[in-house]
């Protein structure tokens, strides 16, 4: 079997490593091949919501999410401009540890330069006229956030990154992946790729794919599943993206008049080679039961199709996005916790410095707040605790 020589291998063909591959090719590295049993986007890519919002964590989250959201704003006004819409986000609350907590995440976000505003219940019912209001002790609004394609600005890297050179392999078998010699190797329907530098971008499958290679990391699959409906009447224009925090049940436009909702994350471990992908009728049910009593204008709203998919959680809720511990030459760009679109964009420029730089110290200090190797010693079982938390106060939740 004949050899072949690249300069990086990127397991994954998803958002992150379609990413990836696009900015290691603007940064002068290559060869690069991109691996992936499936399609561009066929995984996590391919169900997510695809609300990008800086309403975030920490710095590092609204620095990474805001170059997503530009970059995503240019690919789409070049390659598809219904890909990106500047609709903004709005969130509430009628709790009262859950208000003094999203005060508390309005100030820390307007120190990072995020453009928040508070709202009032009059002012969120003139935004979303098909909801109810009434109680709402604190609601935060971010004019400037977006919702996209996940699936076509996937695509979108994914044919930047070809013109460039990246070879993809697609839809075949991993036959193998292992350390040999001082490289990674790849094997696949006849064919074998090496490699000195191998990222897993692999999403729910990351794993079980770096624990086959004696690497393993803090992982953990979980199901979280979306629907799509038909209101009636269609809504028309557009309409800001909003999550209703007591319930944890977000909403965002889709294209025709219809909405995406969610959230139904089940907070257990999953595998996703057997996970079931349709969505669930208590689900649906608990969509349903939120509209009425929070969205009564859209309580009537016909059911499209609902879905799962499987998104992977790390124990600090921060990604993993670096150097393996212990693994020379191994990157990963994973354990988003469902927030993967938000972050792709970014987190993969980043990477994509350092694996240009060789791992240079000031290309991995922009890395430093989510390095996989934070993580020492054994991989310790976690239950998944996702979620578009607020980060604050004393509420457990949060």
């Amino acid at each position: 079997m004949t050899v072949e020589r690249v300069e990086v291998l990127v397991l994954g063909a998803g958002i992150a490593g379609c990413a990836l591959a696009h900015h290691l090719r603007a940064k002068g590295v290559g060869p690069v091949a991109v691996f992936d049993p499936e399609t561009p986007g066929a995984g996590a890519t391919g169900r997510a919501a695809g609300i990008v919002t800086e309403q975030l964590w920490d710095r590092w989250d609204v620095e990474v999410t805001r170059f997503a959201k530009a970059e995503y704003a240019r690919l789409a006004a070049r390659w598809s401009p219904t890909a990106f819409r500047t609709n903004g986000f709005a969130r509430w609350t009628r709790e009262p540890t859950a208000a003094t907590a999203l005060r508390e995440a309005a100030a820390r976000l307007r120190e990072w330069g995020v453009p928040v505003e508070p709202l009032t219940a009059d002012e969120l019912a003139q935004k979303v006229p098909w909801g109810r209001f009434d109680g709402i002790l604190a609601a935060m609004w971010s004019p400037e956030d977006a919702v996209v394609a996940p699936s076509t600005i996937g695509e979108i890297y994914a044919e930047s990154a070809r013109n460039t050179g990246v070879e993809f392999l697609l839809g075949r078998p991993m036959a193998s992946f292992a350390r040999s010699g001082n490289r990674w190797a790849l094997e696949t329907a006849g064919r074998r790729l090496e490699a000195p530098s191998a990222v897993v971008a692999a999403g729910a499958w990351s794993k079980r794919l770096l624990a086959s290679v004696g690497h393993p990391l803090p992982l953990a699959p979980y199901r979280t599943q979306a629907a799509v409906l038909r209101p009636n009447p269609p809504v028309p224009g557009e309409f800001p993206s909003v999550h209703d925090i007591d319930v944890d049940v977000y909403v965002r436009p889709e294209e025709a008049g219809r909405i995406l909702a969610g959230d139904g994350t089940q907070l257990v471990e999953v595998d996703p080679m057997t996970f079931q992908p349709g969505g669930d009728s208590s689900f649906v049910e608990n969509v349903a039961s939120t509209f009425a009593e929070r969205f009564p204008g859209w309580a009537e709203a016909e059911l499209v199709r609902a879905w799962a998919g499987v998104c992977v959680s790390t124990p600090d809720r921060h990604p993993l996005v670096g150097p393996v511990p212990g693994a020379a030459g191994l990157y990963t760009i994973t354990g988003f916790n469902g927030f993967g679109v938000m972050r792709a964009g970014g987190a993969a420029e980043r990477l994509a410095a350092v694996l240009a730089s060789n791992g240079g110290e000031p290309e991995m200090d922009r890395l430093a707040p989510v390095d996989p190797r934070r993580f020492t010693g054994p991989v310790v079982p976690f239950s998944p605790r996702p979620g578009f938390t607020l980060e604050g106060g004393n509420d457990p939740r949060f």
